[in-house]
């Protein structure tokens, strides 16, 4: 583990907690890699019957750092060849990118729940990490979403659909649109909307829960509710959403979009690409 990440257990569960309030606990190498630490720790410890996965501060997380220019681990065995400058080797970005959903997915594939605490924000690559919770909970003013598919990029984990069916998935990934905490309870997306003040001891008290549950039980449950996504080629999906994401980034209209953060900076770009989009939830509280 590492400073960026926070382990702890007590009262029968484990917490996983994201440690970067400063930069809005944003994704880096060593942040993803101490949430899988973390999951791998909890499942092997004999007095952990769950597991709550949260940001330190008032975000959840604002999904990767794109202003982070410290390195990004490649599993061993992908290829190292000298490119051309500006050249992208789409093998290569498959590599990392699946790395990456290879241990958000430790979570999937633990065999203890999982339960998700998500408060402010979880955005872009945040959505691809907390949709592999088994349970989530939400505060009544957080929002979550995935605004990166308006341009540079597509979900790599790519949960959207199996956890909201055609329509609702379309309607969020095609425009990129925030969801609130009330519109995220009723299509289903998060078992429980909580004050922000009480949302902490809400989860833990529901992860202790589990403590009552054979851990032979859960793992067996949760395995085969899974295995049906599995069915469903959730895998297959995946592997095209990491690839997909590694194509949108490395369009025209994405190396314009991202050369423009020099000109107008990082903030002003992402308000002109959330900009048409802003008053959504004005406009479905009145066609609700």
């Amino acid at each position: 583990m590492t400073d960026d990440v926070i382990y702890e257990e007590r009262d029968g569960i484990a917490i996983v907690a994201i440690n970067r309030p400063e930069k809005k606990n944003t994704l880096t190498d060593t942040v993803v890699q101490g949430i899988a630490d973390g999951i791998d720790r909890a499942s092997r410890s004999k007095s952990v019957a769950a597991i709550v996965l949260r940001g330190v501060g008032d975000t959840f997380t604002a999904g990767y750092d794109l202003t982070h220019r410290g390195r990004w681990d490649t599993p061993y065995g992908a290829p190292d060849i000298d490119t051309r400058a500006g050249a992208w080797d789409p093998v290569r970005d498959y590599q990392f990118m699946g790395n990456n959903v290879r241990r958000f997915m430790r979570i999937w594939d633990c065999p203890k729940p999982v339960l998700g605490e998500i408060k402010g924000w979880a955005i872009g690559g945040a959505t691809d990490l907390v949709l592999c919770c088994d349970l989530l909970y939400m505060a009544s003013d957080a929002h979550i979403g995935y605004a990166p598919s308006r341009i540079y990029g597509t979900p790599t984990t790519m949960l959207w659909v199996y956890r909201l069916g055609l329509e609702h998935a379309k309607q969020f990934l095609l425009t990129g649109r925030a969801i609130d905490a009330v519109t995220a309870h009723r299509i289903g997306l998060v078992s429980y909307v909580v004050e922000p003040e009480g949302l902490a001891e809400f989860v833990e008290a529901e992860a202790q829960r589990f403590k009552h549950i054979p851990a032979n039980q859960l793992a067996l449950n949760k395995l085969l509710i899974n295995q049906a996504f599995e069915n469903m080629g959730l895998r297959t999906t995946q592997m095209l959403g990491t690839f997909f994401d590694g194509i949108t980034r490395h369009t025209e209209e994405a190396y314009r979009w991202a050369e423009s953060f020099a000109d107008k900076g990082f903030r002003e770009v992402i308000r002109e690409r959330d900009a048409p989009w802003q008053d959504y939830g004005e406009r479905e509280g009145k066609h609700r």
